[in-house]
């Protein structure tokens, strides 16, 4: 399926759609993103250098030697600007060898305020690994089977009952992509601080016919992960949101990764940029409610969890091995170096995700032969000669550290 500039505002993950030039600096809005209760949310303060608290736990001093940690420092700051991505942050932690975090640019192009490594972001499709862990932990129960037809726990869905469980989390289901529909991106970009139901984005993709027969072929929609957390929630007989807290979260230990109900955004926090705006015009999008996107793409982390969850996702340790084995079976993707699994990718031994939403994109991938992780999380999804920023981050990255598993994680659509 072709898709079309306009309609890359909500692939939200692997696919870049055109080329577009790269973005410039825009005035931040007069809307202030809502924090959190602070029982909720632990509140860190950036410090003017753009280094923010950090656990030294989670971040050893040992560097990874100054000949490399140089030329990481000129490889970023290289893609960057010519990418023209306002801020960066990257972490790279490989046992044995030591690790790299910096924070780069800026968080706020109207007053210059740095950027700072105890950003929170809005991670976008990185939210499918969690939906997807939880969906596999119900599995692991026997309260539901990856081959059992959405049919059996949702009503209306276009041949739902030969679409299953296990191809929706594979993207492979043939439905259409609800935020490819022109009214649905004419109705987010009008009033973007709307708030979505489930449902409602659903209607948008089910007035499309679907475009293959489930299975037959591989195809990133955003309305198989919708499903998935509808699943969830009847199955579970609680909130997303809640379900996702209380089994996913909690014993991974992520204390700084909210799944949101509306446009919320705890502190500190880039301002987020876009050109995906009806004006086509770069815009100051932090503010957007992330609800339309919901179980394929509202959550919120940072670097410190994200480390963390890299290598519990990725290894399965919240699964039991035999559904961890269902999840990594990799199927093509029909583009060179990267294959699906169940909510998850493989790109040149990388596993793990990326994610993509107005204003923000970040890669959270986990390397199980050097045991070594990658995150980068950055402040911008405008696309640079037609790629997405965070892919060139990371693919230069790779490169430079792991030159024999060079991550390739985007695909251009199809």
């Amino acid at each position: 399926m072709r898709r079309t500039p306009h309609h890359r505002l909500f692939a939200a993950t692997l696919f870049a759609a055109s080329v577009l030039a790269p973005m410039t600096a825009a005035p931040a809005t007069t809307v202030h993103a809502t924090t959190l209760h602070a029982a909720t949310v632990r509140t860190a303060t950036v410090r003017a250098a753009g280094v923010g608290r950090y656990d030294p736990d989670d971040c050893p001093p040992d560097g990874l030697g100054p000949e490399l940690t140089a030329r990481l420092d000129s490889t970023i700051e290289d893609v960057r600007r010519q990418a023209g991505i306002p801020g960066v942050v990257v972490g790279l932690w490989m046992p044995g060898r030591g690790s790299y975090v910096r924070a780069t640019g800026v968080a706020d192009t109207a007053t210059g305020r740095p950027m700072a490594v105890d950003s929170y972001v809005r991670i976008g499709s990185e939210t499918k690994t969690f939906t997807v862990t939880a969906l596999l932990e119900l599995v692991d129960q026997h309260r539901v089977g990856l081959d059992d037809p959405i049919s059996a726990y949702v009503d209306g869905v276009p041949d739902g009952g030969r679409i299953t469980l296990r191809q929706l989390a594979e993207m492979r289901s043939g439905l259409f992509p609800y935020t490819s529909d022109p009214d649905f991106v004419h109705a987010l970009q009008s009033d973007p601080h709307r708030q979505f139901s489930p449902r409602e984005v659903l209607a948008y993709g089910f007035k499309h016919d679907n475009t293959f027969d489930p299975g037959a072929a591989f195809e990133y929609s955003n309305t198989n992960l919708v499903l998935l957390g509808m699943v969830v929630e009847k199955v579970s007989g609680q909130r997303l949101a809640d379900f996702v807290q209380r089994r996913v979260l909690r014993p991974a230990h992520l204390r700084r990764t909210l799944f949101p109900r509306g446009a919320e955004f705890p502190e500190p926090h880039p301002r987020g940029y876009t050109d995906q705006t009806l004006s086509g015009a770069v815009e100051d999008v932090t503010d957007w409610n992330p609800s339309w996107a919901w179980a394929a793409g509202a959550m919120i982390s940072d670097l410190q969890d994200l480390h963390r969850w890299a290598e519990v996702v990725a290894t399965g340790r919240l699964l039991s091995p035999g559904t961890q084995a269902e999840r990594l079976k990799t199927l093509p993707t029909g583009f060179p170096g990267t294959g699906y699994g169940l909510g998850i990718f493989e790109t040149n031994g990388w596993i793990g995700h990326n994610g993509s939403i107005p204003g923000y994109e970040t890669v959270t991938v986990y390397l199980p032969s050097q045991r070594a992780t990658l995150v980068v999380m950055i402040n911008t999804d405008v696309l640079s000669q037609g790629q997405e920023p965070s892919t060139l981050l990371a693919r230069a990255i790779t490169a430079v550290a792991t030159p024999d598993n060079v991550y390739a994680g985007a695909v251009p659509p199809h």
